[in-house]
């Protein structure tokens, strides 16, 4: 009697947990796929600054000074472009996070409604 206590308790314990196991589980993995998203992105913008500066070293005379400063109106219209994508990305992760999210607190809800409904007692046919 008592070893079927501790095992439905042992199983509605897992039941209870396991939607707070799945949401930590996808809170870590959107976390680690966030941060590498974020370290690429600043990889790629410090690269672009620092091959601008390395540009800017080589500016001798007014010929030079000119392609730099086409060069850079030609940087900001990537960097815009770059910015806009990464912004998308990020937006369709979260989008994804969000949905996913979602799905596990509806699977939680549709189990606690089945446990429930498991537990009430059959109703008497008059």
């Amino acid at each position: 009697m008592q070893e079927k206590i501790m095992n439905a308790f042992a199983d509605q314990t897992k039941n209870m947990y396991a939607p707070m196991r799945k949401l930590n589980a996808l809170m870590v993995e959107n976390m680690e796929k966030m941060t590498d998203f974020q370290i690429e992105a600043l990889k790629s913008y410090s690269k672009m600054g620092v091959n601008q500066m390395k540009n800017a070293t080589e500016v001798k005379d007014a010929e030079s000074v000119r392609d730099f400063t086409a060069a850079q109106a030609e940087l900001m219209s990537t960097l815009s472009k770059k910015v806009l994508e990464d912004a998308k990305s990020m937006a369709d992760m979260s989008m994804e996070f969000k949905q996913e999210v979602e799905k596990i607190v509806e699977e939680a809800r549709t189990g606690a409604e089945e446990a429930k409904a498991d537990k009430r007692p059959a109703s008497k046919a008059s």
